[in-house]
């Protein structure tokens, strides 16, 4: 489960280095797979915890 929280903040790094460089697109949808990287990971650890 490291892994995703680790390829979360890769993306979210990327997103923020796009979006400086102005490509928004690229920002916009590095945020989006960073922002679903962490919502797995949260779904993932609540299951772990509870069994």
């Amino acid at each position: 489960m490291a892994d995703l929280i680790g390829l979360a903040i890769i993306f979210l790094i990327l997103a923020i280095i796009a979006y400086v460089l102005g490509a928004r697109g690229v920002a916009g949808m590095s945020m989006q797979i960073a922002k679903w990287l962490v919502i797995i990971f949260i779904i993932l650890a609540i299951i772990t915890f509870l069994l």
